[in-house]
């Protein structure tokens, strides 16, 4: 590979994680000022696809979003929901080997 193709190739940024408090004043800028997720992004060294995403789920909490789009508060009873159903079918299954167990047992 040639320096120009190691070049071109852009280096993946290792994940970041930013606290709650760093979202809200990087969302404040877009939507509160008006400055645009571009500027903001370059300003603050974010990828403008991660801030998109922050304003759109603020704008959705604050009940301007899209119509059917999932408030935070949604989206995690929708996850706790999907883990208490998991865990739910798991017992049941459990449950099922264990009764055809003792019935076969009892033969």
């Amino acid at each position: 590979m040639s320096a120009n193709e190691e070049k071109s190739k852009k280096a993946r940024r290792p994940r970041r994680e930013f606290s709650v408090e760093y979202k809200a004043q990087a969302v404040k800028l877009v939507v509160d000022e008006g400055k645009s997720i571009p500027q903001v992004a370059r300003d603050l060294d974010l990828t403008e696809s991660a801030l998109r995403l922050w304003v759109e789920q603020t704008k959705t909490d604050r009940g301007e979003g899209k119509p059917g789009a999932l408030t935070t508060v949604e989206r995690e009873e929708l996850a706790r929901l999907r883990k208490e159903n998991r865990e739910l079918r798991m017992e049941r299954e459990i449950l099922k080997n264990a009764a055809a167990f003792f019935a076969k047992e009892m033969k």
